[in-house]
Formats: structure tokens, C-alpha cells, sequence
């Protein structure tokens, strides 16, 4: 049996926790996959994997093969790229997670350009806002907004988004408009809350050079932004949103802009990936995809 396949069976069997969704993502009858997990098992002389009739699990032994397999899996395919002089044409299984709100609103909308340029790469798409494990889950890169402190990725800014801040018409109607941070504090507002820490984001303005944080009345905290999106257009309180999330709201008439003569905070994002002496072809062609998307996004997503 090929160690190839049984190595690619395997990875993918972790990645989905699942021999059925595994076989189906290989093409491959069930049985076939799991003989092949078995077979690799023998060969190492190692158990890589619980199972149960509900679920798959692995082994501390197994995450340790998983690790080395996904990178050895990664360098056969730029190798075979290379040697068949294909490394200008990206090709084969490309992993990214995004936030669900940038996959909604800059990624998803924007992915027949990106398959018109490499109609070669499978790309599997995620919209998460939890932590990846990039390695463990087999994931070639990821997009993620805000200040980055991991250390062992490698961080490449796409780009800012500048917050600002949006009601729904029935709360103005009720409640007035702010037109200063003075007459903010007086208001309810919907805060974003990190769904990896928990931690709540205030408002941030600037004022002369100086930042400050609103003292409003923080009606309720959530950490998706699509959710705080359509919190604010039910109309029970201000919130801070990048003009890409905004600007359908807006245009449809649930949310209109507020203190616009303020200047509110730039989130940033990034792409990230593991360090390796030699960047991925699939992995760089759509991390310079991402960052013209980006730009272009940034740029025509100011005026509303």
C-alpha cells in the first residue's frame, strides 16, 4: 500500500475527526480509507488513533505523525510543482480560515476572480473567529483582524479598516443623536467582545492626537460581528463597525453614521502563516490575491 495514501488518509481523517467524511473528501470508499489507517498503524507499530463508534480521536502519538505528515504532504506537492515546472501555476488543496464577517462580505463575493486566476487550487474556505491551531488542523493560513502577539507565525498586514460608529433611525428617533463624546456617555452602546478572550472592546475615538474611550451605557457585548451588526439595526444602541460590514445596512436604510466629525480607530488586519524556509506557491498567491482585495475593499468601502 502506497505510504503515501495511507499518510493522506490519515491526515485527513484527523482534520475531519471523521473516517466517512475522510473517505468522501478523498473520493474513497470507508473501508479503503480505514484499511489504510490500519496498514500505516502496523507499519509504525503505533496506535495513532481512538476509536469509538461516535468518534476518532488522536493519540499524543498520532498528533506527533499528524504534525510531521502535513508538512512532508505540503513539501511533495511544491516538489512535484517544481519538477513538472508548475510552480508558476499554483495547484492543489489550499486550507484558509477568515473571520465570518470578511468571508460574508470581502472573500466569499470576490472568489470567481480568484479561481479565474488559479483554477487549479481546491481552496477550502473557513469563516471562524475562534483560535486556530495551524498545524494540528492542517491549515495552510489564516486571516485575522486586530493587534497579533503570536510570535511563531509569520504576519503580513493587508490592510485597515477604520471603525465607525452607526444607529438604526428608531433608536436616533428615541433617543437623539450624540454629536460629541460628552453627549455619548449619555447613550446605550452594543460592544464587540473577543470570542477568544472574552475581553470587551470599547469605543475608541481620537481627539487631538489622544485616544479616548467612550463612557456610554454598554446595553449588551457580542462577539460576532455580523450579530453586532444586527443588534444595532434592531435600534438598541450605537455601534462601531468597519464601512465593508456597514455599507448594506446603510444603503438599505436600518443604519445611518454618527459622530462622523470624530475620527474613530483603525483595526488592522493580517494574514498569517507558519514560518517556512520556502512560502507556498498556493499559499502566497492568495495571500497577494487577499492584499489587493484588501486595498480595493479599503478604498471603496470610505464613503457611505
Amino acid at each position: 500500500m502506497d505510504r503515501f495514501d495511507t499518510m493522506l488518509a490519515f491526515t485527513r481523517v484527523v482534520e475531519l475527526k471523521s473516517f466517512t467524511k475522510a473517505a468522501m473528501s478523498l473520493n474513497l470508499p470507508k473501508a479503503t480509507v480505514s484499511a489504510q489507517v490500519i496498514a500505516l498503524e502496523k507499519r509504525l507499530r503505533v496506535k495513532l488513533l481512538n476509536r469509538t463508534t461516535r468518534h476518532v480521536s488522536v493519540t499524543p502519538d498520532g498528533a506527533g505523525y499528524y504534525e510531521r505528515a502535513v508538512r512532508l504532504l505540503a513539501e511533495l506537492d511544491e516538489t512535484e510543482a517544481a519538477v513538472s515546472h508548475a510552480a508558476t501555476s499554483p495547484k492543489g488543496r489550499l486550507r484558509v480560515d477568515v473571520p465570518g464577517s470578511v468571508g460574508r462580505c470581502i472573500i466569499a463575493p470576490a472568489l470567481a476572480d480568484f479561481f479565474e486566476r488559479y483554477p487549479e487550487i481546491d481552496l477550502e474556505l473557513g469563516c471562524t473567529d475562534r483560535p486556530v491551531d495551524l498545524v494540528h488542523e492542517g491549515i495552510d493560513c489564516v486571516i485575522r483582524g486586530g493587534e497579533i502577539n503570536d510570535e511563531s507565525l509569520v504576519a503580513r498586514r493587508l490592510g485597515d479598516f477604520r471603525m465607525r460608529t452607526f444607529a438604526a433611525p428608531a433608536y436616533l428617533k428615541k433617543h437623539g443623536e450624540p454629536r460629541n463624546l460628552e453627549e455619548l456617555e449619555r447613550h446605550q452602546l452594543i460592544l464587540f467582545a473577543s470570542s477568544k478572550t472574552g475581553k470587551i472592546f470599547p469605543m475608541i475615538y481620537e481627539q487631538d492626537a489622544v485616544q479616548t474611550a467612550a463612557q456610554g451605557i454598554r446595553r449588551v457585548s457580542v462577539n460576532d460581528a455580523d450579530a453586532l451588526a444586527a443588534a444595532a439595526c434592531s435600534g438598541i444602541g450605537l455601534a462601531q463597525l468597519p464601512d465593508y460590514i456597514a455599507c448594506e445596512y446603510v444603503a438599505s436604510g436600518q443604519l445611518v453614521p454618527v459622530l462622523d466629525g470624530l475620527l474613530s480607530e483603525h483595526v488592522p488586519f493580517w494574514i498569517l502563516y507558519p514560518p517556512n524556509r520556502h512560502l507556498s506557491t498556493k499559499v502566497r498567491a492568495f495571500a497577494e490575491w487577499a492584499a489587493e482585495l484588501f486595498a480595493k475593499t479599503e478604498m471603496g468601502a470610505r464613503p457611505l
